[in-house]
């Protein structure tokens, strides 16, 4: 996705892009927010990055820089900034500091976190090492800076199996996220040993709802993201991380699809695409939605909140993700 708007735009403007996907009465009571945001980007020399889960008034109204957590991660090296607003959960503010450690990261609400990242620790990552002496630890990029810093390379979900596939080793570690292993296991002949952390967005998806959908839906497109457990993406016409479903939709133009990821990610793509139906039995993150354009404004306007990242940790950590941006 392009980024969504600069910093010149009027509130009133930015509706004719969103419009049929924000009712315009609901707009309305986003248009003071908006405009205090924007010209609060131009007073600070400030820029938002937001993930995809975000919601359209948030990623089509005031964004610079979208996409999944790679997109992010990449761009985030060539900001040109003085503060960097993260519209996302608290991992990727951390990325993002780490990435630009001598920039203002702010992120809008410190209890946005990750199920993720919340189930590994640096002191797992030890135990896992003396299990498997020996063996390269992949650590997705929804963990800590800590649990980062203990790994060898980072990866997302867009290019994990050519991570796994760039060590030339026999097996890896890849943690946290079972499902995302299981998945990348099947398209490699590398051993990927996996943790036991859960989305809890995606473990939520069945092969049942699938089948359902479409038994509802004749000739609908699933597209199903490799966070969901294997047997849902077995039943999916394609799997990919969110970047890669965009670029699925763009190029195949679907007459019907549904995404099996946050409900969010449904609407900011058919904003560009109003030709696509788009079915959506999605699942919300309750993180990502702590988001909002009211906090993203506050931190704004009062210097909150304010990620920072151990020295001691932030070196391991950096050169972990500088790693995977390098391949």
């Amino acid at each position: 996705m392009e980024p969504a708007m600069n910093h010149r735009v009027s509130a009133s403007s930015l509706y004719e892009r969103v419009r049929h996907v924000i009712p315009m009465a609901e707009w309305m009571s986003f248009e003071n927010d908006v405009e205090a945001i924007l010209e609060l980007k131009r007073q600070r020399n400030a820029v938002i990055l937001a993930h995809n889960y975000q919601t359209p008034e948030i990623f089509h109204g005031v964004a610079d820089i979208v996409g999944d957590s790679l997109a992010l991660a990449r761009k985030a090296i060539d900001v040109e900034a003085d503060v960097i607003v993260l519209a996302g959960v608290h991992f990727m503010a951390e990325t993002a500091k780490l990435l630009n450690p001598d920039k203002t990261v702010l992120i809008p609400d410190m209890g946005a976190g990750c199920s993720l990242a919340d189930s590994i620790t640096p002191e797992d990552v030890a135990l896992l090492r003396e299990a498997y002496p020996g063996v390269p630890v992949i650590t997705y990029v929804n963990t800590s800076a800590a649990v980062k810093a203990a790994s060898d390379i980072c990866c997302t979900s867009g290019n994990a199996r050519q991570v796994v596939e760039s060590l030339g080793v026999p097996r890896v570690l890849m943690i946290p996220d079972e499902y995302l292993a299981r998945n990348v296991a099947r398209e490699t002949k590398v051993e990927v040993i996996a943790w036991h952390g859960h989305c809890e967005v995606h473990e939520l998806f069945t092969a049942d709802d699938v089948r359902q959908l479409r038994e509802n839906y004749p000739g609908v497109t699933v597209l199903a993201h490799p966070e969901c457990p294997p047997e849902v993406v077995d039943e999916a016409d394609f799997a990919g991380s969110t970047a890669v479903m965009v670029d699925f939709i763009g190029r195949q133009r679907p007459p019907r699809v549904v995404l099996l990821t946050e409900c969010s990610m449904s609407d900011n793509v058919a904003v560009n695409h109003p030709d696509v139906e788009f079915i959506r039995p999605c699942n919300l993150c309750p993180h990502m939605k702590r988001i909002t354009l009211g906090n993203i404004r506050a931190a704004l306007e009062e210097n909150r909140h304010e990620v920072t990242v151990d020295p001691e940790i932030a070196g391991p950590a950096r050169r972990a993700v500088e790693r995977m941006l390098a391949i």
